[in-house]
């Protein structure tokens, strides 16, 4: 089956004014879809050279892939991280989980802060659960992969492409993370480690 746009949980204007939605329907809409589209073109591309049996730009097309799959997987949990009725602070297993693995939730969203905004270039900060170990950990993101801890799952993600705010921010990156908590769906994010953790 082809890769699909997702509608978003709410509509454009509903994250307002932490999010704009013009900014909001401009990332989904065209942003987003490219990465849907880029996915299902370079899996035709994959197709076509296994027909061929011709497999001289295999290295370049299962990079395409990744990068564009990655878009889509990435921007489609950020939706759903994120909600009207977010912000605040982490109920239950979650709040305990952040407590034990970075002292305190202050801490822990100054981590994340950090760690999205000092992404060198286009990328994600990312709340992740490393089952080897069972902790939660950041990551940093480039582009849509990379510099990533091998095994771990993605619960919470930032985008801080410039595509992600630069109507509404400008340059100011360190804003719109900022504006982000506002917004943080936290039983999203409480559904993906529960459901991780089984």
């Amino acid at each position: 089956m082809p890769y699909e746009l997702p509608e978003l949980p709410y509509d454009y204007a509903a994250l307002e004014p932490h999010y704009q939605a013009e900014n909001l329907e401009i990332h989904h809409s065209k942003h987003h879809a490219a990465y849907v589209a880029g996915a299902n073109t370079t899996l035709e591309r994959l197709g076509d050279a296994r027909a061929a049996g011709d497999f001289g730009g295999l290295v370049g097309l299962e990079k395409t892939l990744a990068f564009n799959v990655s878009g889509h997987v990435l921007h489609s949990m950020f939706w759903k991280n994120l909600s009207p009725d977010g912000g605040g602070k982490p109920e239950g297993e979650l709040a305990a989980a952040i407590d034990e693995h970075f002292g305190s939730f202050d801490v822990f969203k100054a981590q994340l802060s950090q760690a999205s905004v000092l992404v060198q270039g286009s990328g994600w900060g990312v709340l992740a659960y490393e089952p080897l170990g069972g902790r939660l950990v950041v990551e940093q993101v480039y582009d849509h992969h990379a510099n990533l801890v091998h095994g771990a799952v993605p619960l919470l993600v930032f985008d801080v492409w410039e595509h992600a705010y630069y109507l509404q921010y400008r340059n100011a990156r360190p804003a719109f993370v900022d504006a982000l908590w506002n917004v943080v769906n936290w039983p999203d994010v409480a559904g993906r480690l529960a459901r991780t953790r089984r």
